[in-house]
């Protein structure tokens, strides 16, 4: 049987919107409740915060979760995530969910890692929802993913892709199966893949693009891609956070 964990890679700096994980609603940080929505999985046998500040340890104490304190020098969540790997030697498939999605779908976390299980040829698996307005196929902070005819990633980018050379017409956004895809930031890993992973340096269009995701693609590794129909907001902006405690409040 294969074993999969939930690891929560939490950094305590945030340039756009400060120590967001601890910023509290209603009595809970949003820290605690991406954890509490990650529990719901029926899929992972556990939760580990990856933490990289004492404050982050404690909050994730107050509420009895379980926490690793990783390196603050960490270039990214997937680095963070290898670092919890090596104290795990029992789990084969790790999944990755960003500690600022408080309203995370506990049924996208066990579709990506199963598709993981599901096709041995993969070295990670992630998630992509339909874009169907063109404002965000032109927006660099909307990250597209191009996929292959059996869900392979292809390639990822903040630019409008694939480029419609004719013009970007209705019928295109539209269109069924969906032309452009909106990646969304989740990921199950393999365990001997992280370990490879930590071993490399940035690569080149990971460093253009800053897509983590990116060095794998380079170096030749695959990728599949879960499609889904819609995905919660994370929180990066003051907007974002005033967003969600609005949603809370209906």
């Amino acid at each position: 049987m294969i074993r999969t964990h939930i690891v929560i890679p939490a950094r305590l700096a945030s340039t756009r919107l400060p120590e967001k994980l601890l910023l509290t609603v209603a009595g809970k940080s949003v820290l605690r409740y991406t954890h509490e929505a990650a529990s719901r999985s029926r899929v992972a046998s556990g939760i580990t915060v990856a933490v990289d500040d004492a404050r982050l340890a404690r909050e994730v104490e107050s509420f009895g979760g379980r926490w690793v304190m990783t390196s603050p020098a960490c270039p990214s969540g997937t680095d963070r995530l290898a670092e919890v790997a090596r104290t795990m030697a029992d789990v084969d498939v790790f999944v990755n969910v960003q500690g600022d999605e408080p309203e995370i779908d506990s049924d996208a976390i066990d579709l990506v890692a199963q598709t993981l299980i599901d096709n041995p040829w993969a070295d990670i698996a992630t998630a992509a929802r339909p874009i169907r307005d063109a404002e965000a196929l032109s927006n660099p902070n909307v990250v597209k993913v191009v996929l292959g005819l059996d869900n392979r990633a292809l390639y990822f980018s903040r630019a409008s892709i694939g480029y419609a050379r004719d013009g970007l017409t209705k019928e295109l956004l539209e269109a069924e199966p969906p032309t452009f895809w909106h990646h969304v930031g989740l990921y199950a890993y393999r365990r001997d893949f992280l370990e490879w992973f930590a071993m490399q340096g940035t690569s080149p269009l990971e460093r253009i693009e800053k897509l983590e995701q990116l060095r794998a693609l380079e170096h030749g590794r695959s990728i599949a891609v879960a499609r889904i129909d819609a995905s919660p907001a994370g929180i990066d902006t003051q907007a974002d956070f005033d967003a969600f405690v609005g949603r809370l409040a209906e």
